[in-house]
């Protein structure tokens, strides 16, 4: 069996991405790790460059950064990495920039990939996820936060990023039929010092808005991360490729976990998730198979 990896990346260190801690948490599941590193105003490639491992190949890109609807460029970035993928690959493990697999789902992940490879009706993962918010303390509680996203895909050649790659689909736009596994992908992509964070936001919204959608908008020095209906405490560990960066937070986020500013459609959702275990109005870009 085996096993490619692949992501992208742009302005890693302006935005403060934990792209290394991404690639070198799922490096031992892979074979190769394919990273499309688009052209920065950082160092960003050398950062690549310095992961000492043979596995690694880096393609360099340039982003197109004409395409501002939907965050198409995201996944026009993921299908180049994609396309280099060698067709003797089994399975791809798309991870992005600012997620990280614990280590403790490494025998999880590898299980599911051995015992779906000889059922091609299994086309891909499904993975649970963690929302990390403000700091390395809190995860988000609201239906706000997606819980499933798949980060496995069989290599067929017939599967693409789907709208801003946080999912994909078949070529023809079907949704692939997967299974569910019990392993978490963290994201951090909401823990970055506030002026790190607003500095991140006030960039990327123009790969899903035009100008004249951004024009009068607030332009803001910090981030508000008290801007949020819930949170939960997170008690458990992080992954191990995290630790140092965690010891060297140097913000302080506090926020009263009783507190739940739900709206009444989340309200609404919660409660009848409750009862049903059906959450309403989920987005689910897959098949459960």
């Amino acid at each position: 069996m085996k096993v490619t990896g692949f992501s992208i990346v742009r302005n890693a260190l302006k935005f403060d991405y934990p792209i290394l801690e991404a690639i070198q948490s799922v490096l031992p599941l892979c074979d190769e790790f394919v990273i499309a590193v688009g052209k920065s105003e950082d160092d960003t490639l050398a950062l690549i460059k310095s992961i000492d491992s043979p596995k690694i190949r880096i393609i360099e890109t340039i982003w197109d950064d004409s395409l501002r609807a939907g965050g198409q460029v995201l996944a026009v970035e993921t299908n180049k990495a994609l396309a280099t993928i060698l067709p003797d690959t089994d399975w791809a493990f798309y991870i992005q920039g600012d997620e990280v697999l614990h280590e403790r789902y490494l025998p999880v992940v590898r299980q599911a990939m051995e015992r779906y490879i000889n059922q091609p009706d299994v086309e891909g993962l499904l993975f649970k996820y963690l929302h990390f918010y403000g700091s390395y303390r809190y995860v988000g509680d609201s239906p706000q936060w997606y819980r499933r996203e798949i980060r496995v895909i069989r290599n067929t050649g017939n599967v693409r990023a789907y709208r801003d790659a946080q999912g994909f689909r078949t070529t023809d736009n079907q949704k692939l039929h997967v299974k569910l596994i019990d392993a978490y992908i963290y994201h951090y992509g909401w823990v970055k010092p506030p002026e790190v964070q607003q500095r991140k936001l006030n960039a990327v919204q123009r790969f899903w808005h035009t100008d004249d959608e951004i024009k009068g908008r607030p332009t803001l020095d910090q981030f508000d991360y008290k801007s949020i209906d819930a949170l939960a405490e997170f008690k458990e560990t992080h992954p191990a490729v995290m630790q140092p960066r965690i010891h060297a937070q140097h913000w302080q986020f506090d926020f009263d976990i009783r507190e739940k500013k739900y709206s009444f459609k989340n309200r609404l959702k919660i409660f009848i998730e409750k009862l049903t275990g059906w959450r309403m109005g989920e987005y689910r870009n897959y098949k459960l198979v």
